[in-house]
């Protein structure tokens, strides 16, 4: 009598080890770079992809959203915040934050205001108020160095104070009515519906850019925020970095005060308010990282357009103001999150890129 040989020999069905050989472990390690690489394109233009579906749903929501008018009245409101953010943008790459930049805002207008009713000359109300931009910056980023503050948070949160003390202290408290012709022009004028301000945004950003890109002194910038005191050791004027960032972004408020004052043709020290916080929102919102060394001047903008365009939408569909912030603030926490898994990826991908090498 014959005995079994077991299961498989009377099922017919032989039974395979499965192999993960070099080969299965390769293609695993190419897709999860794949996935990796993925994943960190799809962030790094998320504010772009965001504000395209957030465009696309408005556009839905209200008929007249897409209107020329309407774009052309959200690019002349976005104008002042995108010039800040700008400014913003080259202090954050520092592990700086600017919060000065509404009150110098605020002080260039009346700064400029009051020169106009002594001087009728734009080119010189114009300089004015740069100058006033440049001064306030400069005060920040010599004090700040020179003092060796723990935090530009410190000086620039004095400066916010001291700088709208001057600005009411200097206007009375009151709005000073009437800007030259060429400001006026600066901020509400416009070439057909697409308004000057988004103009003088665009040649401004693609100066930045420049700077930050495409000479040495952008690479410094990048360098001191990634690291401050490798910096240092290779070389890099820190020191001067530093007091640059905070110069040009005193700068952008004195520009910004140009548009503001320009757009309703006065002078008034109740500008800007709360736009230093505009400013860092549409900033970090672009993705760019409170860490240092990370941002660009096209997510900076997109940062401040949507902020923008959230707004104006929300205007449109009578949604109540206190909803704004809300909606504004869970963006602001969602880009937050999004930067978080983004360096937890981009420390990931560092890991494939060593096994690969």
């Amino acid at each position: 009598m014959e005995q079994s040989t077991g299961a498989s020999r009377d099922s017919g069905v032989t039974a395979t080890p499965v192999e993960h050989g070099p080969e299965t472990t390769g293609r695993s390690q190419r897709d999860g770079y794949r996935g990796l690489q993925l994943g960190l394109t799809v962030l790094r233009i998320g504010p772009l992809l965001i504000l395209l579906a957030v465009a696309v749903a408005l556009s839905f929501l209200s008929p007249f959203f897409l209107t020329t008018r309407n774009l052309g009245n959200v690019m002349a409101a976005t104008a002042a915040i995108a010039v800040l953010s700008l400014g913003q943008l080259l202090v954050i790459l520092t592990r700086g934050i600017d919060l000065s930049v509404g009150s110098t805002l605020a002080l260039a207008s009346v700064v400029g205001a009051l020169v106009f009713t002594t001087v009728d000359s734009g080119p010189v109300v114009i300089l004015a108020m740069l100058a006033t931009g440049l001064l306030v910056g400069t005060v920040n980023g010599i004090v700040y160095v020179k003092g060796r503050l723990p935090h530009p948070f410190i000086i620039t949160l004095a400066m916010l104070s001291i700088a709208r003390g001057l600005a009411l202290w200097l206007s009375g408290g009151q709005p000073i009515r009437g800007m030259p012709p060429v400001v006026d022009s600066i901020g509400g004028g416009s070439i057909g519906w697409f308004p000057v301000s988004a103009i003088l945004i665009l040649g401004i950003a693609f100066l930045v850019f420049v700077l930050t890109t495409r000479i040495v002194w952008g690479r410094w910038i990048y360098a001191v925020g990634g690291n401050p005191e490798a910096a240092r050791r290779t070389g890099i004027p820190v020191n001067k970095v530093l007091i640059s960032v905070y110069v040009l972004s005193g700068l952008m408020a004195g520009v910004a005060g140009i548009i503001t004052a320009g757009r309703l043709d006065a002078g008034s020290p109740t500008f800007g308010e709360l736009a230093e916080l505009d400013s860092i929102a549409a900033v970090v919102i672009g993705g760019a990282s409170f860490l240092g060394g990370r941002g660009n001047v096209l997510n900076a903008l997109v940062g401040a357009v949507m902020i923008g365009v959230i707004r104006n939408g929300m205007n449109l569909l009578a949604v109540d103001a206190f909803f704004q912030l809300i909606i504004i603030g869970v963006v602001i926490v969602l880009a937050v999150e999004a930067d978080v898994l983004r360096g937890h990826l981009e420390d990931r991908f560092r890991v494939f890129e060593a096994a690969r090498s």
